[in-house]
Protein backbone atom coordinates (compact mmCIF):
# COMPACT_ATOMS: atom_id res chain seq x y z
CA UNK A 1 0.00 0.00 0.00
CA UNK A 2 2.65 2.73 0.88
CA UNK A 3 3.78 1.97 -2.73
CA UNK A 4 1.03 2.19 -4.13
CA UNK A 5 0.77 6.00 -2.56
CA UNK A 6 4.24 6.25 -3.57
CA UNK A 7 3.93 5.96 -7.03
CA UNK A 8 0.11 7.46 -7.03
CA UNK A 9 1.74 10.59 -5.76
CA UNK A 10 4.20 10.74 -8.52
CA UNK A 11 1.01 10.41 -10.85
CA UNK A 12 -0.77 13.35 -9.47
CA UNK A 13 2.16 15.50 -9.89
CA UNK A 14 2.51 14.25 -13.63
CA UNK A 15 -1.46 15.13 -13.93
CA UNK A 16 -0.79 18.68 -12.95
CA UNK A 17 1.52 19.16 -15.50
CA UNK A 18 -1.86 19.50 -17.71
CA UNK A 19 -3.33 22.34 -15.45
CA UNK A 20 -4.87 24.88 -18.04
CA UNK A 21 -4.62 23.11 -20.78
CA UNK A 22 -6.82 19.83 -20.56
CA UNK A 23 -10.06 21.83 -20.51
CA UNK A 24 -12.73 20.75 -20.53
CA UNK A 25 -10.89 17.37 -19.68
CA UNK A 26 -9.57 16.23 -16.52
CA UNK A 27 -6.13 16.13 -15.67
CA UNK A 28 -4.92 12.92 -15.90
CA UNK A 29 -1.41 11.29 -15.21
CA UNK A 30 -0.18 7.49 -15.65
CA UNK A 31 2.84 5.04 -14.58
CA UNK A 32 3.76 2.14 -15.48
CA UNK A 33 5.60 0.22 -13.20
CA UNK A 34 7.42 -3.33 -13.17
CA UNK A 35 9.48 -5.39 -10.76
CA UNK A 36 10.06 -2.06 -8.93
CA UNK A 37 10.86 0.32 -11.69
CA UNK A 38 9.05 2.33 -13.80
CA UNK A 39 8.83 1.84 -17.26
CA UNK A 40 6.32 3.80 -18.84
CA UNK A 41 4.97 7.21 -17.92
CA UNK A 42 3.12 9.87 -19.53
CA UNK A 43 -0.22 12.88 -19.04
CA UNK A 44 -3.29 14.36 -20.44
CA UNK A 45 -1.42 17.13 -22.61
CA UNK A 46 -4.19 18.68 -24.67
CA UNK A 47 -7.83 18.15 -25.26
CA UNK A 48 -8.20 16.26 -28.08
CA UNK A 49 -4.42 14.65 -27.43
CA UNK A 50 -3.45 11.31 -26.54
CA UNK A 51 -5.12 9.86 -22.80
CA UNK A 52 -2.45 9.29 -20.21
CA UNK A 53 -2.68 5.73 -20.34
CA UNK A 54 -1.87 5.35 -24.18
CA UNK A 55 1.07 7.89 -23.54
CA UNK A 56 2.57 5.77 -20.75
CA UNK A 57 2.01 2.50 -22.94
CA UNK A 58 3.74 4.06 -25.73
CA UNK A 59 6.29 4.84 -23.50
CA UNK A 60 7.33 1.87 -22.34
CA UNK A 61 10.98 0.84 -22.68
CA UNK A 62 10.01 -2.69 -22.16
CA UNK A 63 7.69 -5.18 -22.39
CA UNK A 64 4.23 -4.72 -19.62
CA UNK A 65 3.15 -7.83 -19.47
CA UNK A 66 2.70 -8.41 -15.88
CA UNK A 67 3.21 -4.96 -15.20
CA UNK A 68 1.16 -2.43 -13.03
CA UNK A 69 -0.25 0.55 -13.96
CA UNK A 70 -1.17 3.57 -11.31
CA UNK A 71 -3.45 6.13 -12.49
CA UNK A 72 -5.57 8.85 -11.12
CA UNK A 73 -8.73 8.86 -12.85
CA UNK A 74 -10.68 5.76 -14.03
CA UNK A 75 -10.05 4.77 -17.89
CA UNK A 76 -12.32 5.51 -19.86
CA UNK A 77 -14.36 3.07 -22.09
CA UNK A 78 -16.20 5.69 -24.87
CA UNK A 79 -15.24 7.28 -28.32
CA UNK A 80 -14.88 10.82 -27.52
CA UNK A 81 -12.52 13.06 -29.15
CA UNK A 82 -9.63 10.15 -28.98
CA UNK A 83 -10.48 6.00 -28.41
CA UNK A 84 -11.25 4.06 -25.47
CA UNK A 85 -8.15 3.67 -22.81
CA UNK A 86 -9.56 0.44 -21.30
CA UNK A 87 -9.07 -1.80 -24.71
CA UNK A 88 -5.23 -0.31 -24.90
CA UNK A 89 -4.36 -1.71 -21.34
CA UNK A 90 -5.83 -5.18 -21.81
CA UNK A 91 -3.96 -5.29 -25.06
CA UNK A 92 -0.77 -4.74 -23.45
CA UNK A 93 -1.17 -7.21 -21.24
CA UNK A 94 -0.97 -5.37 -18.12
CA UNK A 95 -1.32 -7.43 -15.17
CA UNK A 96 -2.31 -4.80 -12.37
CA UNK A 97 -4.42 -1.25 -12.41
CA UNK A 98 -4.16 0.91 -9.39
CA UNK A 99 -6.78 3.89 -10.03
CA UNK A 100 -7.20 6.91 -7.50
CA UNK A 101 -10.98 8.13 -8.07
CA UNK A 102 -14.00 7.09 -10.35
CA UNK A 103 -14.71 8.93 -12.58
CA UNK A 104 -18.23 10.91 -12.20
CA UNK A 105 -18.73 11.28 -16.28
CA UNK A 106 -21.91 9.29 -16.68
CA UNK A 107 -20.12 7.56 -19.84
CA UNK A 108 -17.35 6.14 -17.76
CA UNK A 109 -18.70 5.86 -13.88
CA UNK A 110 -17.77 2.14 -13.07
CA UNK A 111 -17.62 0.91 -16.65
CA UNK A 112 -13.92 0.61 -17.06
CA UNK A 113 -13.83 -1.02 -13.88
CA UNK A 114 -15.82 -3.26 -14.49
CA UNK A 115 -14.42 -3.78 -18.03
CA UNK A 116 -11.47 -4.32 -16.27
CA UNK A 117 -12.21 -6.84 -14.26
CA UNK A 118 -13.82 -9.02 -16.66
CA UNK A 119 -10.62 -8.86 -18.79
CA UNK A 120 -9.29 -10.49 -15.39
CA UNK A 121 -7.07 -7.20 -14.64
CA UNK A 122 -6.24 -7.10 -10.63
CA UNK A 123 -8.01 -3.35 -9.62
CA UNK A 124 -6.89 -1.37 -6.47
CA UNK A 125 -9.20 2.05 -6.68
CA UNK A 126 -9.13 4.66 -3.92
CA UNK A 127 -5.49 5.25 -3.50
CA UNK A 128 -5.10 8.65 -2.27
CA UNK A 129 -8.42 9.32 -3.82
CA UNK A 130 -9.35 12.88 -1.71
CA UNK A 131 -6.11 14.25 -3.15
CA UNK A 132 -7.13 12.90 -6.84
CA UNK A 133 -10.30 14.71 -5.98
CA UNK A 134 -8.95 18.03 -5.38
CA UNK A 135 -6.59 17.89 -8.10
CA UNK A 136 -9.79 17.71 -10.26
CA UNK A 137 -12.25 19.70 -8.54
CA UNK A 138 -13.33 21.61 -11.75
CA UNK A 139 -13.83 18.53 -13.56
CA UNK A 140 -16.17 17.19 -11.12
CA UNK A 141 -18.15 20.57 -10.72
CA UNK A 142 -18.71 20.42 -14.16
CA UNK A 143 -19.50 16.99 -15.02
CA UNK A 144 -21.93 16.91 -11.71
CA UNK A 145 -23.54 20.13 -11.21
CA UNK A 146 -23.34 21.27 -15.82
CA UNK A 147 -21.76 24.50 -15.15
CA UNK A 148 -18.72 26.36 -14.45
CA UNK A 149 -16.22 26.17 -12.05
CA UNK A 150 -16.61 29.89 -9.87
CA UNK A 151 -13.60 30.84 -8.20
CA UNK A 152 -14.04 34.47 -6.46
CA UNK A 153 -10.82 36.53 -5.73
CA UNK A 154 -11.09 39.63 -4.36
CA UNK A 155 -7.71 41.74 -2.85
CA UNK A 156 -9.33 44.01 0.16
CA UNK A 157 -8.43 45.76 3.08
CA UNK A 158 -8.21 44.66 6.79
CA UNK A 159 -11.82 45.40 7.07
CA UNK A 160 -12.99 43.91 4.09
CA UNK A 161 -13.08 46.60 1.57
CA UNK A 162 -12.19 46.31 -2.10
CA UNK A 163 -11.77 50.19 -2.74
CA UNK A 164 -12.87 53.70 -1.15
CA UNK A 165 -15.97 55.58 -1.41
CA UNK A 166 -14.26 57.49 -4.01
CA UNK A 167 -13.23 54.08 -6.03
CA UNK A 168 -10.29 54.03 -5.34
CA UNK A 169 -8.63 50.38 -6.27
CA UNK A 170 -5.23 50.73 -7.12
CA UNK A 171 -3.29 49.08 -5.51
CA UNK A 172 -4.95 47.47 -2.44
CA UNK A 173 -2.94 44.15 -2.56
CA UNK A 174 1.08 44.31 -3.12
CA UNK A 175 3.13 43.20 -6.21
CA UNK A 176 3.74 40.01 -4.97
CA UNK A 177 0.30 38.69 -4.48
CA UNK A 178 -0.55 40.46 -8.04
CA UNK A 179 1.99 38.10 -9.64
CA UNK A 180 0.11 35.08 -8.16
CA UNK A 181 -3.13 36.17 -9.46
CA UNK A 182 -1.26 36.65 -13.05
CA UNK A 183 -0.36 32.96 -12.63
CA UNK A 184 -4.02 31.63 -11.43
CA UNK A 185 -5.63 33.96 -14.51
CA UNK A 186 -3.66 31.31 -17.00
CA UNK A 187 -4.99 28.25 -15.36
CA UNK A 188 -8.54 28.95 -15.68
CA UNK A 189 -10.68 29.22 -18.83
CA UNK A 190 -12.70 32.66 -18.20
CA UNK A 191 -12.14 35.84 -16.43
CA UNK A 192 -15.43 37.08 -15.61
CA UNK A 193 -16.30 40.87 -14.13
CA UNK A 194 -19.23 43.20 -13.86
CA UNK A 195 -19.73 46.43 -15.88
CA UNK A 196 -18.82 48.92 -12.88
CA UNK A 197 -15.35 47.02 -12.75
CA UNK A 198 -14.95 47.70 -16.59
CA UNK A 199 -16.08 51.35 -16.10
CA UNK A 200 -13.76 52.17 -13.27
CA UNK A 201 -11.00 50.22 -13.46
CA UNK A 202 -10.74 50.04 -17.47
CA UNK A 203 -9.15 46.26 -16.51
CA UNK A 204 -7.81 44.16 -19.72
CA UNK A 205 -8.54 40.95 -17.48
CA UNK A 206 -5.55 38.71 -18.81
CA UNK A 207 -2.49 37.15 -17.50
CA UNK A 208 0.80 39.68 -17.56
CA UNK A 209 2.92 37.54 -17.58
CA UNK A 210 5.57 37.37 -20.24
CA UNK A 211 4.77 33.87 -21.92
CA UNK A 212 1.43 33.19 -20.18
CA UNK A 213 0.39 29.50 -21.53
CA UNK A 214 -3.25 30.47 -21.45
CA UNK A 215 -5.30 33.58 -22.48
CA UNK A 216 -8.49 33.01 -20.74
CA UNK A 217 -12.13 34.16 -22.54
CA UNK A 218 -13.13 37.64 -20.71
CA UNK A 219 -16.38 37.84 -19.97
CA UNK A 220 -17.86 40.76 -19.22
CA UNK A 221 -22.38 41.21 -17.31
CA UNK A 222 -23.44 44.15 -18.43
CA UNK A 223 -27.07 44.45 -18.35
CA UNK A 224 -27.69 48.04 -20.16
CA UNK A 225 -24.67 47.52 -22.27
CA UNK A 226 -23.07 50.14 -20.88
CA UNK A 227 -19.55 48.86 -22.38
CA UNK A 228 -17.16 51.80 -23.45
CA UNK A 229 -16.62 51.38 -27.11
CA UNK A 230 -12.82 52.74 -26.15
CA UNK A 231 -12.38 50.42 -23.44
CA UNK A 232 -9.40 48.26 -22.99
CA UNK A 233 -11.77 45.38 -23.23
CA UNK A 234 -13.01 46.55 -26.19
CA UNK A 235 -10.15 47.69 -28.18
CA UNK A 236 -8.82 44.41 -27.70
CA UNK A 237 -11.51 42.35 -28.31
CA UNK A 238 -10.33 41.36 -31.70
CA UNK A 239 -6.98 39.80 -30.14
CA UNK A 240 -8.72 37.93 -26.98
CA UNK A 241 -11.95 36.48 -27.11
CA UNK A 242 -14.64 38.45 -25.04
CA UNK A 243 -18.10 37.78 -24.31
CA UNK A 244 -20.81 40.25 -23.24
CA UNK A 245 -23.71 39.25 -21.19
CA UNK A 246 -26.44 41.78 -21.91
CA UNK A 247 -30.30 41.99 -21.80
CA UNK A 248 -31.28 45.78 -22.25
CA UNK A 249 -29.23 46.53 -25.53
CA UNK A 250 -29.67 48.67 -28.64
CA UNK A 251 -28.90 46.75 -31.77
CA UNK A 252 -27.00 49.85 -32.75
CA UNK A 253 -24.49 49.09 -29.94
CA UNK A 254 -24.50 45.62 -30.43
CA UNK A 255 -23.76 45.90 -34.26
CA UNK A 256 -20.71 48.03 -33.54
CA UNK A 257 -19.41 45.90 -30.31
CA UNK A 258 -19.50 42.81 -33.11
CA UNK A 259 -17.84 44.42 -35.66
CA UNK A 260 -14.68 45.22 -33.09
CA UNK A 261 -14.77 41.38 -32.14
CA UNK A 262 -17.19 41.29 -29.30
CA UNK A 263 -19.32 37.98 -28.57
CA UNK A 264 -22.28 39.86 -27.82
CA UNK A 265 -24.82 37.11 -26.24
CA UNK A 266 -28.39 38.36 -24.75
CA UNK A 267 -29.98 36.98 -21.50
CA UNK A 268 -32.98 37.09 -19.13
CA UNK A 269 -32.76 39.46 -15.74
CA UNK A 270 -33.18 37.93 -12.82
CA UNK A 271 -35.07 39.11 -10.10
CA UNK A 272 -33.01 42.17 -9.05
CA UNK A 273 -32.97 43.36 -12.67
CA UNK A 274 -29.61 41.89 -13.71
CA UNK A 275 -28.50 39.67 -16.18
CA UNK A 276 -29.24 36.58 -15.31
CA UNK A 277 -26.47 34.97 -13.89
CA UNK A 278 -27.79 30.91 -13.53
CA UNK A 279 -28.55 31.59 -17.81
CA UNK A 280 -24.72 33.03 -18.11
CA UNK A 281 -23.32 29.86 -16.08
CA UNK A 282 -25.42 27.95 -18.98
CA UNK A 283 -24.13 29.66 -21.62
CA UNK A 284 -20.29 29.44 -20.74
CA UNK A 285 -20.95 25.80 -20.28
CA UNK A 286 -22.20 24.89 -23.49
CA UNK A 287 -19.12 27.17 -24.77
CA UNK A 288 -17.07 25.05 -22.72
CA UNK A 289 -15.70 27.48 -20.35
CA UNK A 290 -15.24 25.20 -17.33
CA UNK A 291 -13.42 27.12 -14.93
CA UNK A 292 -14.06 31.14 -13.91
CA UNK A 293 -11.81 33.49 -12.27
CA UNK A 294 -14.50 36.45 -11.04
CA UNK A 295 -12.13 39.35 -10.30
CA UNK A 296 -15.83 41.77 -10.65
CA UNK A 297 -17.10 43.95 -7.96
CA UNK A 298 -19.37 43.31 -4.71
CA UNK A 299 -22.54 43.31 -7.10
CA UNK A 300 -21.17 39.79 -9.10
CA UNK A 301 -19.87 38.10 -5.91
CA UNK A 302 -23.16 38.91 -4.07
CA UNK A 303 -25.34 37.04 -7.18
CA UNK A 304 -23.07 34.18 -7.50
CA UNK A 305 -23.39 33.39 -3.80
CA UNK A 306 -27.05 34.11 -3.38
CA UNK A 307 -27.65 31.91 -6.61
CA UNK A 308 -25.38 29.37 -5.25
CA UNK A 309 -22.95 29.12 -7.70
CA UNK A 310 -19.92 30.16 -6.08
CA UNK A 311 -17.19 27.19 -5.49
CA UNK A 312 -14.37 28.16 -3.97
CA UNK A 313 -13.03 32.01 -3.19
CA UNK A 314 -9.39 33.20 -2.70
CA UNK A 315 -8.71 36.36 -1.02
CA UNK A 316 -5.72 38.65 -0.48
CA UNK A 317 -5.87 40.95 2.19
CA UNK A 318 -3.73 44.03 2.40
CA UNK A 319 -2.22 45.21 6.12
CA UNK A 320 -4.24 48.74 5.79
CA UNK A 321 -7.77 50.34 6.78
CA UNK A 322 -10.28 52.02 4.36
CA UNK A 323 -13.42 52.47 6.22
CA UNK A 324 -16.25 54.59 5.50
CA UNK A 325 -20.16 53.27 4.90
CA UNK A 326 -19.64 54.22 1.32
CA UNK A 327 -16.12 52.49 0.96
CA UNK A 328 -16.86 49.38 -1.34
CA UNK A 329 -17.11 45.94 0.24
CA UNK A 330 -16.09 42.38 -1.09
CA UNK A 331 -20.07 40.92 -0.88
CA UNK A 332 -22.61 43.84 -2.16
CA UNK A 333 -26.10 42.60 -2.79
CA UNK A 334 -28.66 43.50 0.58
CA UNK A 335 -26.57 41.52 2.99
CA UNK A 336 -28.99 38.99 5.72
CA UNK A 337 -30.61 40.23 8.88
CA UNK A 338 -29.49 37.18 11.03
CA UNK A 339 -25.82 35.21 11.59
CA UNK A 340 -27.60 32.15 11.51
CA UNK A 341 -27.96 33.05 7.83
CA UNK A 342 -24.46 33.46 6.89
CA UNK A 343 -22.81 31.88 4.29
CA UNK A 344 -21.05 29.03 5.39
CA UNK A 345 -17.23 28.56 4.41
CA UNK A 346 -14.55 26.54 4.44
CA UNK A 347 -11.28 27.61 4.81
CA UNK A 348 -8.18 25.55 3.14
CA UNK A 349 -5.45 27.34 2.87
CA UNK A 350 -3.91 30.53 4.71
CA UNK A 351 -0.76 32.07 4.06
CA UNK A 352 1.65 35.08 3.65
CA UNK A 353 2.19 36.54 0.10
CA UNK A 354 4.37 39.61 0.41
CA UNK A 355 2.75 41.98 3.31
CA UNK A 356 -0.57 40.38 2.55
CA UNK A 357 -2.36 37.11 4.06
CA UNK A 358 -3.60 35.11 1.55
CA UNK A 359 -7.21 32.89 2.25
CA UNK A 360 -7.87 30.35 0.44
CA UNK A 361 -10.92 28.16 0.81
CA UNK A 362 -14.35 26.39 -0.19
CA UNK A 363 -18.18 27.65 -0.06
CA UNK A 364 -20.61 25.29 1.04
CA UNK A 365 -24.17 25.67 1.67
CA UNK A 366 -27.17 27.88 0.29
CA UNK A 367 -26.67 31.39 0.58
Amino acid sequence: MLDDEHYMNLVLKLAKKGEGLVSPNPMVGALIVKKGKIIGKGYHKKCGSPHAEVLAINSASEDLKGSTLYVNLEPCVHYGRTPPCVPEIVKAGIKRVVIAMQDPNPSVNGKGIEMLKEAGISLTVGVLEEKAKKLNEVFIVNVEKKRPFFIMKSACSLDGKIATRTCDSKWISGEESRKYVNRLREKVDGIMAGINTVIVDNPMLIPRNERPKKIPVRVILDTKLRIPISSNIVRTAKDFKTIVFTSDSEESKEAKLRSMGVEVVKVNKDEDGRVSILEVARELYKREIMSVLVEGGGEVNSSLLKHGLLDKFILFYSPMFIGGKNAMSMIGGRGIEFLKDAQKLKIERLRKIGDDICVEGYVHGDY
